[in-house]
């Protein structure tokens, strides 16, 4: 039989293996902690490594692409400026050609063509008033 003296000592005894036993276990535990905290910390840095090559790799992309449109916009300037000078030239030559045009049917019709036969009578009709409007004035 155990005396109390004997299981007091158990008792002691059993305390001190409990309490070794826990610090061993929290030992154990503090370790898998900061494993798992370094396989966490790995993760998350390789995880942040891929995202920044991601998107360094897409900014380029990005430049790249804006380079290619200020250039292809440069020329679409070029492009529209010449265009702009291409049509002004064409415009004033329409003007011209209008004129002309203008001149031409007032020549024919001066000269009695069959088509402005009643256009040139009133022109000549026009001067011939004028011309005798001068007349009187002369002869005042």
């Amino acid at each position: 039989m155990l005396t109390i003296k004997g299981s007091s000592e158990l008792v002691s005894l059993i305390t001190f293996n409990i309490t070794k036993n826990c610090r061993k276990q929290l030992a154990y535990l503090a370790a898998c902690v900061n494993f798992v905290k370094a396989v966490l910390n790995y993760i998350i840095m390789n995880d942040l490594s891929k995202i920044v090559d991601t998107l360094e790799n897409r900014i380029s992309k990005l430049l790249h692409s804006y380079e290619k449109l200020k250039q292809k916009n440069l020329q679409l300037e070029e492009q529209h400026n010449e265009t702009q000078k291409l049509l002004e030239a064409s415009q004033e030559e329409v003007q011209q050609w209008s004129e002309r045009c203008s001149s031409l049917q007032l020549a024919n019709s001066m000269l009695g063509s069959d088509q402005h036969k009643r256009e040139t009578k009133l022109k000549i009709n026009a001067l011939v008033r004028e011309i005798d409007q001068c007349i009187g004035q002369l002869s005042e």
